[in-house]
């Protein structure tokens, strides 16, 4: 855990995900360093890090399709002992191209009933009027946004607790990403359910999001409230050398140059002191992603 590592999320009696010095090593190689973590109900978690981070390996512990040292509970249930008894209030969707693209809509429909029993075949078929997907079409005859539209429906036709997309517009355009996003937002989302989401592109599901988790190496460095975040991290931009002085004096726990301007952020620094300096603003969530994920040894000035 770093000086970041905070948990700001509102504790409940039963939260949905639970975890407690969660580590998962692969031969000798330390993939979790002893995750701590609640998920309580009714929340939109984004879980962020770069590919290796341990993003996968929690989203798969959480699943019950790997086992971890620590305990982890989901729904009150060790994950990996009760998997089948969990995926009946657990959805998982890895990204579209993991619809049997053999089958057509309506086969798709009648395994995803015998495979699931929380799925309504009557709810996905509602969802997809309107649109240019019919029952005997094929999935693998469907264009990118079409089955965009096609894996919503699948989604939101399943009545569970926990949903967990990882990745889940990978590939698609920016006009399906947000109208995926934003009906899920819309037509799915109720005070009992929670949705946790990997994705790389941070800044599109922002809007969406109560809570963030970033992972690094292993470690989970920010857990926090997003109304948390707007108050704890502020981005300064400066181009006075001596105000840039200045505000150096507050540690920032970042700092670039852009277009000849500098741009730092800070954690936890009172913006009253830091207004004469400059035009302040929140960090967006990508910016607060490559500020806080680089590695202790890292320049800011250097690294990617």
């Amino acid at each position: 855990m770093t000086e970041h590592s905070i948990s700001s999320a509102p504790a409940t009696a039963e939260p949905i995900v639970s975890a407690r010095g969660l580590r998962k090593k692969f031969g000798r190689k330390e993939i979790l360093h002893g995750l701590d973590f609640d998920i309580p109900a009714g929340r939109i978690y984004g879980l962020i890090g770069h590919n290796g981070a341990g993003k996968t390996t929690t989203l798969n512990a959480m699943l019950g399709l790997t086992n971890c040292e620590g305990t982890i509970r989901v729904l009150g249930e060790d994950p990996f002992a009760k998997r089948a008894k969990l995926m009946e209030n657990v959805a998982f969707i890895s990204d579209v191209a993991s619809l049997p693209r053999f089958l057509r809509v309506r086969e798709l429909f009648a395994l995803l009933t015998n495979i699931h029993p929380n799925f309504s075949p009557e709810k996905a078929r509602s969802f997809l009027e309107g649109t240019d997907i019919k029952p005997e079409m094929k999935v693998k005859h469907l264009s990118k946004g079409m089955m965009a539209q096609l894996h919503l429906a699948v989604v939101m036709a399943i009545d569970a607790k926990l949903l967990v997309l990882d990745e889940p517009t990978l590939g698609l355009d920016i006009t399906y990403r947000k109208r995926f996003y934003r009906r899920l937002l819309e037509d799915y989302m109720t005070e009992e359910r929670t949705l946790l989401i990997t994705t790389h592109q941070v800044d599109e599901i922002e809007f969406m999001l109560s809570d963030i988790m970033f992972i690094r190496d292993g470690d989970l460095i920010l857990h926090m409230q997003m109304e948390t975040v707007n108050d704890k991290f502020t981005q300064l931009v400066v181009s006075d050398e001596a105000a840039m002085a200045t505000a150096r004096q507050y540690k920032p726990v970042y700092e670039e140059t852009r277009f000849g301007q500098t741009v730092m952020i800070f954690d936890g620094v009172d913006k009253a002191v830091l207004e004469p300096l400059g035009k302040l603003s929140t960090p967006t969530l990508s910016d607060l992603f490559v500020a806080l994920m680089q590695r202790p040894t890292a320049n800011p000035e250097t690294a990617r």
